[in-house]
């Protein structure tokens, strides 16, 4: 494809097109459920701000565009929480949000001690599933997520990377 995307932890300078990337990428997501209040399309800027400062956030360029994003933390239970994963339209299957799911897990693993990684994604949303599953992860759950969405929660074992930490 010709294209040279890197991947680097989100700074606060990347807050804004973080906010903006993830708006664009949810609609998809929206439109699979007849819902357009699901959290990252209702998140403020500010929230995002918080996020990129506290969390563990990573995002993929191109250039000086932002064109992926994904963020982790480590819940109460020592997990690590792994979400609002989005890859521009335009470069999605090209292997992009893989890279950013391996970023943030050797980084919430080696960093900050996560033994598992979770993560949850609507249960109609195959392409999400299907690159989940890809990368290792396997369904351990359902929830209902705070829009009412229904979610598979799915979850994959730290061990590649604690050799490493």
């Amino acid at each position: 494809m010709g294209m040279s995307v890197t991947i680097s932890e989100a700074t606060d300078q990347d807050a804004e097109q973080i906010f903006r990337l993830q708006y664009l990428c949810f609609q998809s997501e929206a439109a699979l459920y007849g819902n357009y209040r699901i959290d990252p399309l209702v998140q403020t800027l500010d929230s995002v701000r918080a996020e990129v400062a506290e969390d563990c956030v990573f995002v993929a360029r191109l250039g000086e565009e932002v064109v992926g994003s994904v963020r982790g933390t480590i819940t109460e239970d020592g997990a690590a929480a792994i979400g609002k994963l989005c890859v521009h339209p335009r470069l999605q299957g090209h292997g992009i949000g893989a890279r950013l799911l391996r970023a943030a897990e050797s980084a919430l693993a080696q960093r900050r001690g996560a033994h598992t990684f979770r993560l949850h994604t609507g249960h109609r949303s195959e392409s999400n599933l299907n690159l989940y599953r890809k990368v290792g992860y396997e369904t351990v759950g359902t929830s209902q997520g705070a829009d009412g969405v229904p979610m598979i929660v799915l979850e994959k074992h730290a061990g590649e990377y604690a050799a490493t930490a």
